[in-house]
């Protein structure tokens, strides 16, 4: 183990540095600076980010919920990210960083101390770049990747091993395309991201249905992900069949999700694992969508719905909505039947009645 490093029976450990890059050490201002909040003008410099419960001296961790303020009574760090209403709560030799979104700057911390990985301009000598691609030189191509004809790679993609880009297919600048994804019948804007295994531009589940059986209808239209989307690991975004399929920018899609051909998702949507969202169907921008949930073809999804997991959603959602069950209806509906239904199993049980 290298220096510094703390052994696994230890606890946790927050950027490994076997796998995480790291920055620092960073100074008190720079890091409060970072989690855009305020701190006494003290001399500390910190090494590191690291859980409550197992920071050290000189590591920085934060507080976003108070079901732990008990570890907060106890921890050790050298500075924490939470909010004024818990200052009170801090030990002693802890310097508070106080900020109105602990989480969100516990986020610009941990990158501060782990920034990404610098691409590494080149291609591996295993991989495959098919005459006519346009690679910009400040590209990174892994081992046995392959870029089809006519696609064009913009400036410090990176591209993983194994991962296959479709002729055609156009990647906007700081793109990240990690191993054994395929793109195909796909435009990409800046600062896309697709995760391992991921599978964009496939053909969508068209047919028609004839005496013989089902006949395939082509796929003619693209996938568009606009700037900054996410795609996570073994995720499918079928391409569209006349128009194209479009994720909004800032939209994250978690691992194992389904998205079907002609969808629209609005800016900053969040589709979570396991989810499947129908043919046609329309989201607004900044819909959530929970683990599980089942979206029909052809709705529109209203601006900021929220839609439980597990829902199975079968009609057109209003803007601002909160929908649960299946099939879904809005949260205070569903759970003013859930009482009901105790009620009357309770009176059924009941000797009186």
């Amino acid at each position: 183990m290298g220096q510094g490093d703390r052994p696994v029976s230890g606890g946790p450990v927050a950027g490994d540095p076997r796998f995480f890059r790291r920055g620092g050490p960073h100074p008190l201002a720079a890091v409060a600076r970072a989690a855009d909040g305020a701190a006494p003008d003290r001399e500390l410099m910190l090494t590191g980010v690291a859980p409550l419960q197992s920071a050290r001296p000189d590591e920085v961790s934060f507080l976003d919920n108070r079901r732990y303020l008990p570890a907060l009574a106890a921890t050790r760090a050298g500075a924490v990210i939470l909010r004024a209403e818990f200052v009170d709560r801090v030990p002693p030799a802890t310097i508070a960083i106080i900020t109105a979104e602990p989480y969100l700057g516990w986020a610009r911390v941990a990158a501060l101390f782990h920034p990404e990985p610098p691409v590494q301009p080149g291609r591996h000598q295993a991989a495959v770049v098919e005459a006519g691609a346009e690679v910009d030189p400040s590209a990174e191509i892994g081992a046995f990747a392959v870029i089809g004809a006519g696609a064009v790679l913009g400036p410090r993609c990176r591209i993983g091993a194994h991962a296959v880009i479709g002729p055609g297919v156009v990647l906007g600048p700081d793109c990240r395309v990690g191993s054994h994804v395929s793109v195909s019948h796909a435009i990409l804007g800046a600062r896309v991201t697709l995760h391992p295994g991921a599978r964009i531009g496939q053909e969508g589940f068209g047919f028609a249905v004839s005496a013989t059986g089902p006949v395939t209808v082509p796929q003619l239209g693209r996938v568009i992900l606009e700037d900054d989307v996410e795609i996570g690991a073994n995720s499918t975004v079928d391409r569209g069949s006349a128009q194209d399929t479009v994720i909004g920018a800032g939209s994250r899609l978690d691992n194992l999700v389904q998205i079907g051909h002609n969808v629209t998702l609005g800016r900053c949507c969040v589709v979570v694992s396991q989810a499947g969202i129908s043919g046609s169907t329309v989201l607004g921008d900044f819909v959530q969508v929970g683990g599980q949930a089942g979206l029909v073809g052809h709705l529109q999804i209203g601006r900021r719905a929220r839609i439980g997991a597990q829902a199975g959603v079968m009609a057109d959602v209003a803007d601002g909505a909160e929908i649960v069950g299946s099939p879904a209806e809005p949260v205070r509906d569903f759970f003013r039947g859930v009482a009901a239904l105790r009620r009357l199993s309770r009176r059924r049980r009941s000797p009186s009645s």
